[in-house]
């Protein structure tokens, strides 16, 4: 599963800059940052999914490079502690990509894509790849029970620093945030298809928690 990223991200990356090493570079830091220690979901795991839905969707993607570069980086700085995630990871990005041969416009999309992982909400409005990027983001919520309890655990890993009172209080408190809204997913082909059961995964969990 893994094993294909090297390569998916050599083929995007490369149609940006000829310089090999800069391309291996960074597939290094990438994977490094990803496979840190401490990263029970929000791993590379978590890219594969979400570029293999991307796959999925190519032709409602407007700017599919954007999208994808989008994926790679929008987690790559991830701390429990800290609430400035997105914020650094799209400074990362943003950083990564101008050494690529790739259009300040784009770069501050991607930018702007990550950004709008904080709170969920679309702030790209000229085309539906920001709803299709967090509806992606967020597809774990609608997949079958037992799949959502190893996400709800490894999320959990995450925050080990925190004691079960403080967690549970913060957690109950981000989900019902999605309870609230009107739909959880911003298109039509997500809500269809995972809004359903990521209501019901939700309320389960919150009832246990």
């Amino acid at each position: 599963m893994i094993d294909w990223l090297p390569s998916e991200w050599t083929q995007l990356s490369s149609k940006y800059t000829e310089d090999e090493l800069l391309t291996s570079h960074y597939w290094k830091t990438i994977e490094k940052h990803y496979a840190s220690k401490n990263r029970y979901y929000h791993n590379l795991t978590h890219i594969y999914h979400m570029l293999v839905q991307a796959k999925d969707i190519t032709h409602e993607i407007i700017d599919y490079d954007v999208f994808r570069f989008a994926i790679w980086y929008h987690d790559i700085i991830y701390k429990a502690t800290k609430k400035n995630n997105e914020t650094k990871s799209a400074e990362f990005a943003q950083k990564s990509l101008k050494l690529f041969n790739f259009d300040e416009k784009r770069i501050k999309n991607v930018v702007i894509l990550i950004k709008s992982t904080q709170n969920h909400d679309i702030v790209l409005q000229e085309n539906n790849d920001n709803a299709y990027f967090l509806d992606i983001d967020l597809s774990i919520l609608g997949t079958d029970w037992d799949i959502y309890q190893t996400y709800i655990k490894n999320i959990r890993k995450e925050y080990a620093i925190y004691p079960d009172f403080m967690y549970k209080r913060g957690r109950k408190e981000a989900m019902q945030h999605f309870l609230k809204r009107k739909s959880i997913y911003f298109t039509q082909l997500y809500r269809d298809k995972f809004e359903q059961q990521a209501r019901q995964n939700i309320e389960k969990e919150i009832s246990l928690l």
